[in-house]
């Protein structure tokens, strides 16, 4: 067997030197937990950061997957096929919205919804071409979405970037409408911001932006790639509010972790797209498809989201009791279901690698913010494993 050493190695000499990756090779996984090429196990509290919401290697998502293979993997979207139409038709029956498209990520999704509302603005007047985003936001890596992304570190080096996108503060209403104006074609949001560092307006944020855009003939798109799929225990996150968007996105815990996205409009926001004028080789392949069916079958039948929703308030719990044992490192915790995270007063960094250290995955974003997105279907025990792991890593910090 080859060892660790050799396949990092291997891949410093031979990968594109892109990922600032931790020191282990991940082999194989069961339920929340994964194991390391040399057999050593870790608790997954990162989920493929936000990917895997079902855990790993769960038994329906790996028979559809296989049964599947052995079927039809790939015909190009020039043919009909049944696992592509059965996606499109749960997922329209599910989120409330008329059309899908299915993808290959997320970036690919936020890439087609841009395209479509700028496609419909232009259905308006010519100059009707306008994005605004939020500072802080995540939206994907292509140059389109990554311009979009409202964070300057993300675009550095990459100029010169598409034109169109203006930025607000998140959570800023009256920011927002300064504006927005008859140029703007949508306001695109996420409902939270994940990488951001798990911010969560308002309540009346997300109402207040879509009735801006319908007071200006605009579209609201809400990025539900890393909010979506059950883990704020709702579905959507954008349910909690009861605003629908005129497109939405999806992708990360769509096929339980195989890669696939999805673009859901209104029929109005629809209408703009006609045939040529977006396209996939791709995406909606019958496996990724078949994939995706079992992860919503699971995600229904079990009710995750509402799983979610009762072990996200377990967890907020504990972590605010960590909060206040440890009130020099932990200034605030917040979240909603399974999206949660602590902010500390000093960089995360040390803080993963000493978890990883203790046996448990989790990550740090926007600096000084360790973040948990685990599966939708743990349980207390894992919680309480989680929280064993962290009063350990914090108690050491604090000596």
């Amino acid at each position: 067997m080859t060892s660790a050493e050799q396949i990092i190695a291997d891949e410093s000499k031979y990968y594109l030197p892109v990922f600032a990756r931790y020191q282990v090779v991940l082999e194989r996984g069961e339920g929340p937990y994964v194991y390391d090429i040399e057999g050593k196990k870790y608790l997954d509290f990162l989920g493929g950061i936000a990917v895997n919401i079902l855990g790993h290697a769960h038994p329906k998502v790996v028979d559809a997957v296989a049964a599947q293979a052995g079927k039809l993997i790939h015909v190009s979207n020039l043919y009909y096929t049944a696992e592509q139409t059965k996606l499109a038709k749960t997922l329209v029956e599910l989120t409330g919205l008329d059309r899908a498209f299915i993808c290959n990520s997320g970036a690919e999704a936020n890439e087609g919804a841009i395209k479509l509302a700028r496609k419909y603005g232009k259905t308006i007047a010519a100059d009707k071409v306008e994005i605004i985003t939020a500072e802080h936001s995540f939206h994907g890596r292509t140059l389109a979405t990554l311009t979009a992304t409202g964070q300057p570190k993300y675009q550095k080096g990459y100029e010169p970037l598409p034109g169109g996108f203006s930025y607000v503060p998140f959570g800023d209403l009256e920011a927002l409408k300064k504006a927005v104006s008859a140029k703007t074609c949508a306001v695109m949001l996420e409902p939270i911001q994940g990488e951001g560092g798990v911010h969560i307006p308002d309540p009346g944020y997300l109402k207040g932006a879509k009735e801006l855009c319908e007071k200006h003939g605009a579209l609201l798109i809400l990025d539900e790639i890393q909010s979506g799929m059950g883990r704020t225990g709702k579905l959507l996150a954008w349910q909690h509010t009861g605003v629908k968007p005129d497109i939405m996105t999806l992708a990360k815990g769509l096929g339980g972790g195989v890669p696939i996205g999805a673009i859901m409009a209104t029929e109005k926001a629809a209408k703009a797209f006609g045939p040529g004028d977006h396209g996939t080789t791709f995406g909606g392949n019958p496996l990724a498809c078949a994939a995706a069916n079992a992860t919503l079958s699971v995600l229904v039948e079990e009710d995750l989201p509402a799983n979610a929703a009762k072990m996200g308030a377990y967890m907020m719990e504990a972590l605010n009791g960590l909060k206040a044992k440890y009130p020099a490192l932990i200034t605030g915790v917040r979240g909603q279901g399974l999206i949660i995270g602590i902010q500390l007063t000093k960089p995360g960094k040390d803080f993963v690698n000493a978890c990883m250290a203790a046996g448990a995955l989790i990550n740090c974003t926007a600096g000084d913010v360790l973040r948990f997105v685990p599966p939708l279907n743990i349980e207390k025990k894992h919680v309480d494993e989680m929280m064993a792991i962290l009063d350990k890593v914090f108690a050491a910090d604090a000596m």
